[in-house]
């Protein structure tokens, strides 16, 4: 399952194929090796949640917030909890620990949750780009080369509009052959963008 969509996922990048896959930005940092956060939770409601327990600025966290190391959810109807720590449901969240908790957290949605399924996926892209150079790339660099560039934004139009106005012919052929093909290179591997032309 998750490991052939992972070989799949890594023969799209590797032949130049987009995909029309709209993962967070979480999953390429992950695929890159770098850490994630508290900015990676893609949920807003826990984000803003465990931000506020962060930002708060009394000293009774453990009077307010009543958190222990115990986390509580939901699944199919059925409540489900998990310990953070050893003992956690009996460890009060305070002033001092909850920078831990939150940590712990973000670990545990980020990490630990989905890591059975994640060392499967990963396993199936590295049989396809082992040899590959993606550590030369930024999380959204990466992010590009899966989904494509967007769409050209109006002040990239407006210019072309401009120039195409003054020969629309002769300017027209030289913008075509300026932009109706881009190259470069991950690797060894040479991958081509198409970009459309701004003349109707």
């Amino acid at each position: 399952g998750y490991e052939l969509i992972g070989v799949l996922f890594g023969l799209a990048l590797y032949n130049s194929v987009l995909l029309d896959v709209h993962f967070p930005l979480a999953v390429y940092r992950k695929i890159l090796g770098l850490p994630l956060g508290l900015e990676d939770i893609i949920d807003d409601q826990l984000r803003r949640g465990l931000k506020q327990l962060l930002d708060y600025p009394g000293d009774d966290v453990e009077d307010i917030f009543c958190l222990t190391f115990e986390m509580t959810w939901m699944s199919i109807g059925e409540e489900r909890k998990l310990e953070l720590k050893p003992d956690g449901a009996n460890i009060p969240v305070t002033n001092n620990s909850r920078e831990e908790y939150v940590l712990r957290y973000v670990r545990w949605v980020l990490v630990d949750s989905v890591q059975s399924q994640w060392d499967s996926f990963q396993t199936g892209l590295m049989r396809v780009m082992e040899d590959s150079s993606l550590d030369l790339f930024l999380p959204e660099e990466l992010e590009l080369l899966v989904v494509g560039t967007p769409e050209f934004q109006e002040p990239h139009l407006s210019f072309w509009r401009c120039i195409f106005d003054k020969r629309p012919k002769v300017l027209h052929d030289i913008g075509v052959f300026i932009v109706s093909s881009f190259v470069f290179r991950v690797g060894l591997k040479c991958y081509k963008i198409q970009f459309g032309s701004a003349h109707n």
